[in-house]
């Protein structure tokens, strides 16, 4: 992909920022802090250390440079809440939207902003004509985000690897450019 999203994006209750090597510390701790709440259905937290995050911060700059993979940092007011990507995984004309949020700020929308945010910004992107979010079938709670914006379950998919708690079953969820609405 040649054209970006936008590196700041405004989307009340959060506000979405490309991450920076400067969110090291904060993203640490968040992290950390929420690491039992993750390891669930987040493969990732299995192991959250200092340079496990310096490296994921490493590599999101170098797949938004090659266009590959648009992560950011999810704020609420000054606090970093959790993140959020947008990735181009999925073949020509897709892009799959992840997300996480700290354990003690899940339940306030926060989750479905930040993907709805990203939703928007997709389809701005000329050739993407569809957009998935892809969740373990045991994670219910992530399920109801696609589903309070409009996507439609799909179908189902491996996923590699295999969330701790999970069937490692995906539930795939898909909005086309043709559905979508502008909130």
């Amino acid at each position: 992909m040649t054209d970006r999203p936008d590196e700041i994006i405004e989307h009340p209750p959060v506000t979405l920022r490309r991450y920076r090597p400067e969110d090291l510390d904060e993203l640490l701790a968040v992290a950390t802090d929420s690491r039992d709440h993750l390891r669930p259905f987040m493969p990732w937290a299995a192991e959250i250390s200092r340079a496990a995050q310096a490296g994921f911060l490493a590599q999101a700059d170098r797949d938004w440079d090659q266009g590959v993979a648009y992560n950011y940092a999810v704020r609420s007011g000054a606090e970093l809440a959790g993140g959020v990507s947008l990735m181009a995984r999925i073949g020509p004309g897709g892009l799959e939207i992840g997300y996480w949020i700290a354990r003690d700020r899940t339940r306030q929308g926060l989750a479905t902003a930040a993907a709805a945010a990203l939703t928007e910004q997709a389809f701005r992107l000329p050739g993407v004509q569809r957009v998935e979010i892809v969740h373990d079938e045991r994670n219910v709670a992530s399920g109801g985000i696609p589903r309070k914006l409009g996507f439609t379950r799909v179908g189902h998919r491996p996923l590699d690897p295999r969330p701790e708690a999970g069937t490692g079953l995906g539930v795939v969820w898909q909005l086309t450019r043709a559905e979508y609405q502008v909130a």
